[in-house]
């Protein structure tokens, strides 16, 4: 009798080593599943914001192409990624801030929807200037580097666009030079398409961080 009393005692801290060690393990399990639970809602939010972000920015370029699709089927305007792009030879002779005529009225007919557009979003309207990798060439000098002319050509923009009825508030330009070429420098076409202006609506609370470059005023 004292011999299974004994044995019964020996055996029970066992008993309460081996529930200590299930009770650990079941625990650690419901915290790993709180985890992992966390972690897919966490993944499901981040994806739900994606789609609505891609969502908003597909009605974006949906609403400016809307707004811009008789200048967009004459060609004489691009839209890519939220950017409205025109040619410099369209606006500029070669190394010249002196508007042609025929830039000035496309210029004049992107006013109005152009403006309703901003307004109807509370946005503002960046105009930058660009050019190819060429020196600028000009007997008078008038310009430094394609820093100066594209800030010209910019500036030249946007005071048209003043002109012509757009509220001074709701743009500003900026100057690019040859950086951010749409192709590579190789040949006289390549170089004629990295010549332009291009304008992009963006949030008014952003405007001052939109570009990396400093920011030419009207």
């Amino acid at each position: 009798m004292l011999e299974l009393e004994a044995e019964s005692e020996s055996t029970t801290p066992t008993w309460i080593s081996f529930a200590d060690l299930m009770t650990g393990l079941l625990g650690a399990f419901v915290l790993l599943l709180v985890g992992v639970m966390a972690a897919q809602l966490d993944m499901a939010s981040k994806l739900e914001d994606e789609v609505q972000k891609r969502q908003v920015e597909e009605q974006k370029r949906l609403s400016l192409e809307q707004a811009l699709a008789i200048p967009l089927a004459s060609g004489r305007i691009t839209l890519n990624n939220g950017r409205i792009g025109i040619s410099g030879k369209l606006l500029f002779e070669l190394n010249s801030d002196k508007l042609e005529p025929e830039g000035r009225q496309l210029l004049k007919s992107l006013v109005a929807p152009l403006r309703s557009y901003l307004e109807s979003r509370d946005e503002m309207l960046m105009v930058s200037g660009f050019t190819d990798d060429k020196a600028v060439s000009n007997r008078n000098r008038q310009f430094e580097d394609n820093w100066e002319l594209s800030a010209q050509r910019a500036l030249t923009v946007t005071r048209t666009l003043i002109e012509e009825g757009m509220p001074s508030s709701a743009l500003f330009a900026a100057a690019f030079g040859q950086e951010q070429p749409l192709v590579a420098n190789t040949s006289d076409k390549a170089r004629a398409q990295n010549r332009r202006v291009e304008m992009a609506p963006v949030p008014k609370a952003a405007n001052a961080a939109s570009t990396q470059q400093p920011t030419v005023k009207p």
